[in-house]
């Protein structure tokens, strides 16, 4: 008797359990997602396209707006996709990574984006969430480097092998292209191999003045890949000094974002974004490599990776994942523990 006792009272503990861990994961009602981003939105209205807080329209309701600090969202009732579980999202804008990933450790932050030290770090809890690689990092030279054969010399001599394998812990993907190959589908023609030999065989006959050049940082995140950058270009005969100000300096390194899986309209916008001018025609597979081939003569910009967008997660968020392939929030689906059933 004593032992059909014990194991009743064993499974009564398991059924226990199993119906707390149920509980516990439920989608319910209520609470506040805390995100931190590192962009510092500083204009007078929150954004209403693009990607980000742009994303939480028409799911949210914009209720509360600080320029460049904070932004919150309240659940919008009448959402098309029905009301989200979430009672309000609370942005803080303008975190830096490493803050970002303090607050993400300590708990008092829920959704931060990681940098590339961080994705790989361990947390109790911890997930990650990532995107297909959608945004472009690459240098763009300003007009007044009239000189081709230095603008093509920093293409060979940049080692983005390299700078995937260490720097990135092999996030993305190295490219020579503007479109990473799950958009266009044939990102690997565009060549983005180092070669050293023809880079100093481009420079060597230049005058020290027209091998030196200034390299600009949008984004001070990117810093350890400018050092990098700028350390290749000295094997191939070039002098790269990391510039404060990004607007008049030589060459710049960006990021630019690919925010749609339309081919022909991704090329668009990037050129756009890169001061290309206009994309030729793209209607058809033929015509889109002609056309990013055109735009990449002359060696104007020179990418360099696809990168996904990757955020780290909180052990108290259920549900989603709350990005899509692209990369655009979706936080609709998402729900937190610690807050009324």
């Amino acid at each position: 008797m004593q032992r059909m006792r014990s194991r009743w009272f064993a499974i009564a503990s398991l059924l226990a359990g199993v119906a707390a861990a149920v509980a516990a994961t439920r989608p319910h009602y209520g609470g506040t997602l805390r995100v931190e981003i590192r962009a510092a939105n500083e204009a007078p209205d929150p954004p209403q396209n693009g990607r980000g807080l742009a994303d939480l329209n028409g799911t949210f309701t914009i209720s509360h707006w600080e320029a460049g600090r904070m932004a919150i969202y309240t659940a919008d009732e009448n959402a098309a996709g029905g009301r989200p579980f979430l009672d309000t999202v609370e942005v803080q804008l303008g975190r830096p990574l490493r803050e970002q990933a303090i607050d993400l450790e300590v708990g008092k932050a829920d959704v931060v984006e990681l940098g590339p030290n961080e994705i790989r770090r361990p947390g109790a809890g911890r997930k990650t969430w990532a995107s297909a690689p959608v945004r472009l990092l690459a240098l763009v030279f300003n007009p007044r480097v009239s000189d081709a054969r230095v603008r093509e010399a920093l293409s060979l001599a940049v080692d983005r092998s390299a700078i995937h394998n260490v720097l990135l812990q092999r996030q993305g993907a190295v490219t020579g292209a503007l479109l990473p190959e799950w958009v266009s589908g044939h990102a690997f023609l565009f060549p983005a191999a180092l070669d050293l030999n023809r880079a100093r065989g481009l420079t060597g006959g230049l005058a020290a003045a027209g091998r030196s050049l200034s390299l600009g940082l949008e984004d001070n995140a990117l810093r350890p890949i400018a050092d990098r950058v700028a350390l290749n270009a000295r094997d191939a005969g070039l002098a790269l000094s990391i510039a404060p100000n990004a607007a008049n300096s030589d060459v710049r390194l960006v990021e630019v974002p690919i925010e749609t899986d339309d081919a022909a309209k991704a090329l668009t916008g990037v050129a756009a974004a890169l001061g290309l001018g206009e994309a030729g025609r793209a209607d058809s597979p033929d015509a889109l490599f002609a056309s990013e081939r055109a735009l990449l003569e002359g060696f104007r910009v020179i990418p360099l990776l696809h990168l996904p967008n990757v955020y780290g997660v909180g052990a108290r968020v259920h549900g989603g994942p709350g990005i899509t392939r692209l990369g655009a929030w979706h936080f609709g689906d998402l729900w937190v523990e610690g807050t009324r059933p």
